[in-house]
């Protein structure tokens, strides 16, 4: 999910925004002689964008399993930036997206920084001693040619999570211990090691179950909460009925935009998803992989008007478009997570051992189901089991309860991932003093982070440190359906530069053999 240059990465539902640590070198830990809870932190610098910033970099050690007394250490890193003020606030602890994502990445705010130590811990199993790498998932999303949504491809799956996870077993990893229950406590340990009282939290999408979570456990310890995209107990699930609403959404906002070109664009999608044309030119096209890739896009409102230009095109006669997202969805979504870590967090948190994903994920009446959740949760169960052998988490863990915490909800209307009413309707009503802002026309948490930065820089920082909302510096901003270089048009500039290229490089070689030649001859 990280940003790029190129303009396939736009798949990706977050920017990450690298932070690079220097100063000297990152002390070590010796695993076998330091005990739980103890942490290594020298002075270092942190430089975000041209400014660099005082900061303490190291490691944390912490149990794999804390259900497990004979448990083996792992280390965690710690990146701390320094406050840039005198007399700072209560820190702030930050919780990035995923599952399946480094937490060491964030580039807070710089006014966060003035009143704020900003501190964050790598997340267990992407960040640290471990990591849970499944090339064997990776090979498998390629699927079997068809349909990577077919039941061919999603068995293939099934027996690459089984196959991922018998060999980091054999490995010595303890997948039990790569829970967010571990991480809450992970968060709790550092918290503890850094000699804070109370902290304020940060975080985005899946960060904010851990968030809410870690509130439960620890409420005492907790002065501040904002989150960014909320994801409630149950909802790494992607549900179709969940899409298929802010499909509509969409439909509306495109039928009142300058010469739309459909009068109904759920019935454009929804046709071509259920009868899509089987190749460009002799570039096949995978209707999962379109369907995963478009799933993917949706999340953000500049790539959804990129989707949404290359269904139309199609739906004209022009398929390429289509054919990019198909032959993309190789290059990107094997790599955009670390599959391990986003199983052994998501099935221990959501999955339901009774339900038939295969078939609930694309129900025929949908617009496009929901292609994510079948490839996933499509392959969590098969014949034999669970495919991933991870233990589902206490019920505690699996539910909200009431909280006092000062809550700040932060949501965009057209956001695919983590719609807005989940928070409204499943979050909210705990929060005896929780607030929330919706923002229009706004998708996921890249969109509500970078669209309007003064706005939401001014409405953090308000928050963090008076605990009331001031969101006066947000202005609507309707969406634009144009596209200046959709995937249709960059599809021929490459088929273009290919099939030039072709005859410039055999040029260019016959040159040089005959230049080589000549040069023998003499």
């Amino acid at each position: 999910m990280n940003k790029t240059t190129w303009i396939f990465l736009s798949i990706a539902t977050l920017a990450l925004l690298l932070v690079a640590c220097g100063g000297g070198k990152t002390p070590q830990i010796d695993l076998d002689e330091a005990t739980a809870g103890d942490a290594q932190l020298e002075p270092c610098t942190v430089k975000l964008d041209s400014e660099e910033y005082a900061a303490d970099c190291g490691l944390l050690a912490v149990p794999e399993n804390r259900t497990d007394a004979e448990s083996r250490l792992i280390s965690l890193p710690i990146t701390r930036i320094r406050a840039t003020g005198e007399n700072p606030a209560e820190p702030i602890f930050y919780l990035e997206g995923g599952p399946g994502m480094s937490n060491m990445n964030a580039k807070p705010p710089k006014k966060l920084l003035e009143s704020h130590d900003f501190i964050m811990v790598g997340y267990r199993g992407v960040d640290g001693s471990v990591k849970l790498d499944c090339p064997e998932v990776a090979q498998a999303i390629i699927g079997d040619g068809v349909d990577v949504l077919s039941k061919a491809s999603l068995a293939g799956m099934s027996a690459a999570m089984r196959q991922c996870a018998i060999r980091l077993e054999s490995e010595g990893v303890d997948l039990d211990g790569y829970t967010i229950q571990e991480v809450i406590a992970d968060m709790e340990a550092a918290r503890i090691a850094l000699g804070y009282e109370r902290i304020n939290l940060f975080s985005f999408s899946y960060g904010t179950r851990v968030a809410q979570l870690y509130a439960t456990q620890h409420p005492d310890q907790i002065h501040r909460s904002a989150m960014v995209g909320v994801n409630p107990p149950g909802h790494f699930v992607w549900e179709p009925e969940m899409i298929d609403a802010q499909i509509e959404h969409y439909s509306q906002l495109y039928a009142q935009s300058e010469d739309p070109r459909t009068a109904d664009l759920v019935q454009t999608i929804s046709k071509l998803s259920h009868n899509m044309p089987e190749n460009w030119l002799f570039f096949k096209i995978d209707p999962g992989k379109v369907k995963i890739v478009s799933f993917a896009m949706l999340f953000h409102r500049n790539t959804a008007a990129m989707v949404f230009d290359a269904w139309l095109s199609a739906e004209n006669g022009d398929p390429s478009g289509l054919a990019l997202m198909s032959f993309a969805y190789d290059f990107i979504i094997p790599n955009m997570s670390v599959y391990g870590e986003f199983f052994s967090k998501g099935v221990s948190a959501d999955h339901d051992p009774n339900r038939d994903y295969f078939d609930d994920m694309e129900p025929t009446d949908s617009i496009i189901g929901s292609p994510m959740s079948k490839l996933i949760w499509g392959s969590a169960r098969d014949e034999e089991g669970a495919t991933w052998p991870t233990a589902l988490m206490p019920e505690e863990y699996r539910q909200m309860k009431p909280s006092d915490i000062e809550t700040l909800l932060v949501s965009g209307n057209i956001d695919f991932s983590t719609p807005a009413e989940f928070a409204t309707e499943e979050l909210l009503p705990y929060l005896r003093n929780g607030k929330q802002v919706i923002l229009s026309e706004m998708g996921h948490t890249n969109d509500v982070m970078t669209r309007q930065p003064e706005a939401i820089e001014r409405l953090l920082t308000y928050f963090f440190d008076t605990g009331e909302v001031d969101d006066s510096l947000f202005t609507y901003e309707p969406i634009t359906f144009e596209v200046k270089a959709g995937f249709p048009a960059i599809a021929k500039i490459a088929l273009g530069f290919a099939f030039l290229g072709v005859p410039i490089i055999v040029f260019g070689l016959w040159k040089l053999t005959k230049r080589f030649m000549n040069r023998r001859k003499k």
